[in-house]
């Protein structure tokens, strides 16, 4: 039951992501930092796909994925249509990922320690889903500020 509703969620908020994203008709904006704001939003939305392609679509989904973290705070200027494309395809991958696991994985434990100590699926996927979030409000921020 949990992985349904994460499958609703997950979806339904990538495709938010897609949607802001393609927001931005002045493509520099996606790169722009100002005062505080340390981070573009093409950063950020770098930041969730390689997140997510690498914690679910590897490792749960068994997709083949080489993380860059630096890649995704250090790069600039990957063009919107690219990363429209890879929101697109990350939907596939994470809806896919989630629908292949069995629901009785849900309480085992995550392949990788990521936090210094075991962790069950169940508690990094909600983890992934509020990180997920939290960026996503970052990006919805970014745009309204610097893209009125």
């Amino acid at each position: 039951m949990l992985l349904t509703q994460l499958i609703k969620l997950f979806d339904r908020d990538i495709e938010r992501l897609y949607k802001e994203i393609e927001a931005y008709s002045d493509e520099g904006v996606l790169w722009q930092t100002q005062n505080e704001i340390n981070n573009s939003a093409g950063n950020l939305c770098l930041h969730l796909l390689g997140n997510l392609q690498a914690f679910v679509g590897h490792e749960l989904g068994g997709f083949n994925y080489q993380r860059d973290r630096e890649f995704e705070f250090a790069g600039k200027n990957v063009p919107k249509s690219k990363l429209l494309s890879d929101i697109s395809n990350l939907k596939r991958i994470m809806i896919s990922s989630l629908e292949g696991m069995d629901e009785s994985l849900i309480m085992e434990n995550y392949p990788k320690e990521i936090f210094g100590k075991p962790m069950s699926n169940e508690y990094f996927l909600i983890h992934l889903y509020g990180h997920f979030n939290y960026h996503l409000g970052q990006i919805n921020y970014h745009r309204r500020l610097l893209h009125p």
